[in-house]
């Protein structure tokens, strides 16, 4: 009995990477020297300097379009939000011990920073956050209700919902919000179809299981009515807690040496073997 032929294998297609062998292809800018500096087809020294914010640079750094002022100062603001002077938190707690260690400053901000990325806390739980409210949001216009959405959330009907954006470790509710809700009536910003409903389920979560929205939920709603996805949402608020690791690490590094946070033997709980005698040879 003769097995089939197998088909000869295609040819790998690397016309993709050859195209790009020894070259650097760009959409977004760079330096012709003796020109200018090009930033999506903006010269940065001429259209820039002066004219925009830092925040417009970096969301069209990441987006590719430049956007309105107050909606840059909008941003700016909870980067304030998100960079709280506390040592106790753990990305700060990061900075500190790298300014006791007497480690550089970018350094010991980096990481910091790179702690703060992962999936329940910090810029890495915005993904998870985002993608919540605008699948909910489809949810809703297909016929579910707020209370629908939630239930799909739980483990069982009397268990809380898991969800990213509605839950404090150590406090209910979430005093950024406020803060942030003054400043987009300030600048003009009305509630879009992702925040209200994301206020319907705050309500919901607060009645129901005394929980309520934290900056999370309230930011990625905002923005996703800005019309930024879910992948642009986390990538310009990558370093949004970089303030309060700096503050951290500057205090601790204009500290003597080791006085983050120090211990004694005596501090210790040791729970292992009792001391024993050691052997001859």
């Amino acid at each position: 009995m003769s097995l089939p032929k197998k088909p000869e294998r295609e040819k790998d297609d690397t016309r993709h990477w050859d195209d790009r062998r020894g070259r650097i292809f760009t959409s977004k800018g760079g330096w012709v020297i003796g020109e200018a500096v090009y930033h999506h087809g903006y010269s940065m020294m001429d259209d820039f300097i002066g004219q925009v914010s830092f925040f417009q640079v970096l969301i069209m750094s990441v987006t590719g379009r430049l956007p309105e002022r107050r909606l840059a100062d909008w941003v700016e603001a909870i980067f304030i939000c998100m960079s709280y002077p506390d040592a106790r938190i753990w990305c700060n707690q990061i900075g500190s011990l790298a300014g006791t260690m007497r480690a550089s400053c970018v350094a010991g901000v980096s990481a910091g920073i790179l702690a703060t990325d992962s999936y329940h806390y910090g810029p890495g739980s915005l993904i998870a956050g985002a993608q919540f409210i605008v699948d909910a949001l489809k949810k809703k216009k297909h016929g579910m209700t707020a209370e629908d959405i939630l239930r799909q959330y739980q483990r069982h009907p009397d268990s809380k919902p898991t969800i990213i954006g509605y839950a404090r470790p150590v406090a209910s509710g979430d005093e950024r919000i406020e803060a942030m809700e003054r400043l987009s009536v300030q600048l003009g910003f009305e509630r879009g179809e992702h925040l209200t409903l994301a206020f319907e389920i705050d309500e919901i979560m607060r009645q129901k299981f005394n929980e309520r929205m934290n900056i999370n939920g309230y930011g990625t709603a905002f923005f996703s009515d800005q019309g930024f996805s879910v992948e642009e949402i986390y990538r310009f608020l990558a370093v949004v807690a970089n303030s309060g690791i700096h503050a951290c690490y500057v205090e601790a590094a204009d500290s003597p040496a080791g006085s983050f946070f120090p211990l004694r033997c005596q501090d210790l709980e040791y729970q292992g073997k009792a001391a024993r005698p050691v052997p001859e040879r």
